[in-house]
């Protein structure tokens, strides 16, 4: 498949391995990092990188307490601890470790697995009729928000304000924001969980809703708690961004690549061009350890308070880890990814991401008559130290 940079993007490598997230080609760059050590100092980054599949799935399944998911001395980002926004983010189980993260996982699990993909299907097609699709890059974030909002249970008139307020949330995760954003983000939050709060109480299983099967998993084990609801919020915010860009990244191998429009006439060529991107080109190009005790790996001793960066994209094109890893093939005897995490900390979601993703494709697809004309405008990456979601011209 034609990987060739976009007609506005910029020539050269990228400086570093986060400037690479939302540069036009970062692969050749990526291809360097597998290349050199197993894990490679960056003095600019003052932390570890690591891109090899093996080194990588080694740390994201290392276990008893050296490696975390948040600093230990800092739980929370300074930016956000103490406000609406830092409660929520305190609460997320991809967040925490150990009893923490085990306390509200397991029910969400369940919930999500227990989920018809079939119906998310036609929910999320029913909700992209009254999103926009232009600018296209409003709808990669809308659709896919706006259709879990409806399956955890908001009202159609709600759906809007929901996709507002999460717009506005998802900037906490971010470091690159502002002050303003942040006071906003904080506000989003506060609001919806007192949303939630409100549909919690009225919820019962026969709704259907998915907030009634989060409810119901985790009411067998422990009463409802403003952490569970956190979590219901931290699953719109991981839709917003992560299948937002997976979404758009789609639709950017579709344009680049004509013989892919045959395939995105079905719903199995839809979701195999979606699972391919993933793996290809994924909307997370990297993710973060931190040390909180001494360990070695990959024969590199790391000390406590070190950082690891974990170059997911990178390790995807590993040829350990998938063979013939340039090309772009709808057909892969077994295709492995590591965008969606691995071992304690592998997202639930991705079964229900990838079917949001194919949905919001074909909407886009059918709605979109000239791919040609939005090709030839071109498109940028949304500044971001992790996230490659494409902005389109």
């Amino acid at each position: 498949m034609n990987t060739s940079p976009t007609p506005s993007a910029f020539d050269g490598m990228p400086l570093d391995p986060v400037a690479a997230v939302t540069h036009a080609d970062p692969y050749p760059y990526y291809a360097e990092l597998r290349a050199g050590p197993p894990l490679a100092w960056n003095e600019a980054l003052r932390l570890w990188v690591a891109s090899r599949a093996e080194v990588i799935e080694s740390l994201l399944l290392a276990h008893g307490g050296a490696l975390r998911v948040r600093p230990a001395a800092e739980p929370v980002p300074r930016a956000i601890a103490g406000s609406a926004s830092g409660e929520v983010f305190g609460h997320l189980v991809r967040m925490n470790d150990g009893t923490a993260h085990q306390a509200h996982r397991p029910a969400l699990q369940r919930a999500l697995a227990g989920l018809d993909l079939g119906a998310v299907r036609t929910a999320a097609l029913r909700v992209a009729r009254d999103v926009p699709v232009q600018p296209v890059s409003d709808a990669l974030f809308s659709m896919p928000v706006r259709t879990v909002a409806h399956l955890l249970g908001f009202a159609d008139e709600a759906l809007p304000q929901v996709d507002r307020w999460m717009r506005d949330f998802v900037a906490c995760l971010s470091p690159l924001s502002t002050e303003e954003q942040l006071q906003d983000a904080s506000a989003a939050a506060g609001a919806l969980m007192t949303r939630f709060e409100a549909l919690a109480a009225g919820a019962t299983p026969r709704d259907g809703t998915l907030l009634a099967a989060a409810l119901a998993e985790s009411q067998a084990s422990a009463p409802l708690s403003r952490a569970l609801l956190a979590n219901l919020v931290g699953l719109l915010s991981q839709t917003c961004d992560a299948t937002a860009g997976l979404l758009g990244n789609s639709l950017i191998a579709v344009m680049r690549e004509p013989s892919l429009q045959e395939a995105a006439q079905t719903q199995v060529g839809l979701l195999a061009i979606v699972e391919e991107t993933a793996r290809h080109d994924p909307s997370v190009h990297n993710t973060r350890r931190f040390v909180a005790e001494p360990v070695t790996i990959a024969g590199t001793p790391l000390a406590a308070g070190d950082a690891v960066l974990l170059v997911l994209a990178a390790a995807n094109r590993d040829p350990a880890l998938n063979p013939e890893p340039e090309r772009f093939s709808l057909v892969r005897a077994r295709r492995r990814m590591l965008g969606f995490g691995h071992g304690m900390h592998a997202c639930p979601g991705q079964a229900l991401a990838c079917t949001l993703a194919a949905a919001g494709l074909e909407a886009v697809l059918h709605r979109t008559p000239d791919l040609a004309a939005l090709r030839a405008r071109g498109w940028h990456y949304r500044p971001s130290v992790a996230a490659r979601i494409p902005v389109f011209h």
